[in-house]
This record gives C-alpha cells, sequence and structure tokens, in this order.
C-alpha cells in the first residue's frame, strides 16, 4: 500500500477553530485554553505527556494511540514550532516541544525564513522555504514508506487541502466555541466533495470527524 499523507488528532472547536487569537510564547493557541480544547486526549492512558498510571480508555484513547502509527515524517507550519515572526532573532530557540518532543520522526518546518536544522533526543527539525508539493516530496522521502503526518496549524492544513494532498483525516470537534482566530471551516461538509465523512460522538463530549477520499 502507497504511503498515506494525514491529518491526525486535530482538534477544532464547535465553530471550526483551531486555534484563537493572540499566540504568544506563553499562550501557544491564543485565547483558546487548550485544557478544554485538548481535554479529550489527556483524559486517555496513552496521552503522550501521561507521566502518572491511569487515563481513560475507548475511542479517544484509540485515536489518542494512532497519532503514531506509521508515521515517518511529520510537516508543520512555523507557528506550530514556536511564536517567533520573520527573521529568526537567533538560533538559541528550539521551539515548544522540550528535550523529548512527541514526533520521534523527521519534522519539516515550513518558514519563509530557512535556519539550520535541529535534533532533539530522536526528532530531527529541518526549515524550508517550500510549496506544500516540494515538502512532501522530501517527507515523504524521510518517511521511507510510512505515512507522513500534516500536523497543523490550520493555515498549513488548509495549504495541504488547497493543493489537493492529504489523502485522509481524522478531526476532533470540541464542544466549546472560540468565535475568532485560525478557522479551518464554517461547516466540515465542505470538504463532502472531496472526501467522504463520517462523524462518531464520544463520551468526552467531542465528535470524532473522519474524512477519506471519494
Amino acid at each position: 500500500m502507497a504511503p498515506l499523507v494525514r491529518v491526525q488528532c486535530f482538534t477544532v472547536s464547535s465553530d471550526g477553530y483551531g486555534s484563537g487569537l493572540g499566540q504568544s510564547l506563553d499562550h501557544p493557541f491564543g485565547h483558546a485554553d487548550p485544557g478544554i480544547m485538548f481535554s479529550w486526549a489527556g483524559a486517555t492512558a496513552s496521552w503522550v505527556n501521561r507521566t502518572d498510571p491511569g487515563g481513560t480508555r475507548g475511542l479517544d484513547d484509540y485515536l489518542t494511540r494512532d497519532f503514531t502509527h506509521n508515521i515517518g515524517a511529520e510537516i508543520m507550519g512555523r507557528n506550530k514550532f514556536g511564536p517567533q515572526r520573520g527573521p529568526w532573532e537567533n538560533h538559541d530557540w528550539q521551539g515548544w516541544w522540550g528535550e523529548e518532543p512527541p514526533f520521534h520522526t523527521s519534522v519539516f518546518v515550513l518558514t519563509h525564513h530557512p535556519r539550520p536544522s535541529i535534533t532533539l533526543s530522536d526528532t530531527t527539525f529541518h526549515f524550508l522555504d517550500a510549496t506544500p508539493e516540494a515538502a512532501l516530496k522530501e517527507a515523504v522521502t524521510a518517511a521511507d514508506g510510512r505515512d507522513v503526518r500534516i500536523g497543523g496549524g490550520v493555515a498549513t492544513v488548509r495549504e495541504f487541502l488547497a493543493a489537493d494532498l492529504i489523502d485522509t483525516m481524522h478531526i476532533a470537534v470540541a464542544p466549546n466555541e472560540l468565535g475568532d482566530g485560525e478557522r479551518l471551516w464554517e461547516h466540515p461538509e465542505e470538504l463532502v466533495d472531496r472526501f467522504h465523512l463520517e462523524k462518531i460522538p464520544s463520551p468526552s463530549g467531542i465528535v470524532h470527524h473522519f474524512f477519506w477520499r471519494r
């Protein structure tokens, strides 16, 4: 089977926003509260940042575990790496992800201001000024037969959708509204011209949206 280009465990509000206004170092999602947006994943037994035993099982946990399944590389926008804009002030900033990033693969960061690659634990970040097609070509090579995840943020997912490069998506729709910010859609049915769509509600209040190519 050919490798897939996937969006996995991407969370948006009930009104379609993946992040709020006013992103900063202390508020990566702007005015959106990540404790609310991502509580469905954080409560699961398989959440990547869990350090204590316990956590929920079921559909939410299955999808959290599936986040890394058969992923060989990730592509993300610069805003998912960090809050800086424009030319890099210096190369000391190594992203929001700490010394043990949760990716465990090569990560390609799209930016108009490339910088040298950096390696943290088993994750190497590469910085590309490239089209979606060119970035995907590099990511596919790095993935070595496994799938490529389009990790976000919203602008990056929309860019790859516009280029018709995404094969499958799992979007978790949270019950809260944000009202403003970076919007993935007004209605998920906007995408059914190209994708099948199935919605599965979870006891956590999340409604999981699964898209796959027609």
